[in-house]
């Protein structure tokens, strides 16, 4: 599996094999990657609510319930708007760019930018399959014991690694993770919250009926 270089990158993007939208600029790009920047929305979990019992704090069980949009508050920023981080905190935010991969041996690996990590900020690393289109949710945590971290839409906070596959993949080859459609295909910029797995696997697992779900799903 090969990297690819920054000459590599530009010509793929000029034949629309890798698309971005709003386009890159020449900040971008890198000797072997390109920079990605904040775009507008944030995700704050939220840790109680108010209902029939009273104030209760929040006790998510995602193989109860998922994860929906409701236990997230939803921040969306305007032009000359920040956010600011608190130490500890953790956040999901929506990537400027949207992705598309047109290439069925293209796949790309997320990771911080060095310059992110000595802030006190961690941002996790993911893969984007070959073929995925939409925006990208960045897992963001103030790393810090009592710094407060000020963040900009637009940003460059993380870097694209491409990779190119031994082999390429079709559209329809790409989009089936396991045994379903991929959950995250054409995500937007405000529904990044975290999808439910197959809810036949989650029965299964919930019941400890491991060897079932091997049996039953053999490769």
């Amino acid at each position: 599996m090969a990297t690819l270089t920054k000459k590599e990158i530009i010509n793929l993007i000029k034949e629309k094999k890798i698309e971005f939208d709003p386009e890159l600029d020449q900040f971008q790009v890198q000797p072997n990657s390109v920079d990605i920047r904040v775009g507008w929305n944030f995700y704050i979990p939220k840790t109680w609510e108010y209902n029939e019992k009273g104030r209760v704090a929040l006790n998510i069980n995602y193989l109860d319930q998922g994860i929906k949009k409701d236990s997230y508050k939803i921040i969306r920023l305007v032009e000359g708007q920040y956010f600011e981080i608190l130490p500890g905190e953790f956040v999901i935010i929506s990537t400027l760019e949207k992705i598309k991969l047109n290439e069925g041996k293209l796949m790309a690996v997320l990771y911080a930018r060095s310059s992110t990590i000595r802030r006190g900020l961690v941002v996790e690393s993911g893969t984007i399959d070959a073929r995925y289109e939409g925006y990208l949710m960045l897992p963001v945590m103030n790393n810090t014991k009592d710094q407060i971290i000020k963040i900009y839409p637009g940003e460059r906070i993380c870097q694209l690694v491409f990779h190119e596959l031994s082999s390429g993949l079709t559209k329809e080859e790409a989009d089936i993770h396991g045994v379903a459609k991929a959950k995250y295909l054409s995500s937007t910029s405000y529904g990044l919250e975290a999808r439910s797995d197959s809810e036949e696997e989650i029965n299964l697992i919930k019941k400890g009926k491991i060897k079932d779900l091997k049996n039953k799903y053999k490769i």
